[in-house]
């Protein structure tokens, strides 16, 4: 009766706290004060030069802000061949059709009815090197929104060979490395795209 109140907000008082406060850590919630972390909070900044695991050897320098100029110095990192070029257009299928259509001329439903969607078969596009397609899906351009979140490095890698080997019939050609080059490392700021280089990280 009396952790009642009138106060239609007032949501009393609670008998045992314990039980809705949880005193363990929990990286999204905060109870209470951390007495352990800098900052007194329950998340952690990840260590100086710490990289996440699975993605060695994959470098960003490129901001995504940036104009798509240097996306021309990025290398895909695979080759053009029937495996990768199926498991790009699965991908395409997935991810793309529904804006750019299945021949990639802009024509998908999504495309009728929202003008703006790129022509992957118009010159303009044709003339854009492989690593403006990969910097594109990553980042977005336009009414395109970023797939970066959706859509992992080396299936960006696919995806990007897929149209400019199938849908434009270029047939562009990727330098072959080990396929961990294609792994993206998360940047200190998360607002890099970067270049696959291949070289391992010595720290």
């Amino acid at each position: 009766m009396f952790s009642c109140s009138k106060g239609p907000n007032d949501t009393g008082t609670q008998y045992a706290p314990q039980m809705y406060d949880d005193p363990s850590y929990e990286a999204l919630k905060q109870a209470d004060y951390n007495k352990v972390n800098p900052g007194r909070m329950n998340m952690r900044v990840p260590a100086k030069n710490t990289i996440p695991r699975g993605k060695l050897a994959y470098f960003n320098h490129i901001p995504k802000n940036d104009s798509l100029n240097q996306a021309d110095a990025l290398k895909n990192p695979f080759v053009a061949n029937a495996q990768v070029l199926e498991e790009g257009q699965v991908l395409y299928e997935r991810f793309c059709q529904h804006c750019h259509g299945a021949e990639g001329k802009g024509d998908g439903k999504v495309g009728v009815v929202f003008k703006g969607v790129a022509n992957l078969q118009s010159d303009a596009i044709k003339a854009a090197s492989m690593g403006h397609i990969y910097h594109v899906i990553t980042n977005g351009k336009g009414r395109m929104m970023p797939h970066g979140s959706q859509v992992n490095p080396e299936e960006r890698w696919k995806i990007a060979l897929y149209v400019k080997n199938t849908l434009q019939g270029a047939g562009e050609q990727a330098t072959e490395v080990n396929s961990e080059a294609a792994t993206e490392a998360s940047s200190s700021d998360g607002d890099n795209v970067q270049q696959s280089t291949g070289t391992p990280n010595s720290q």
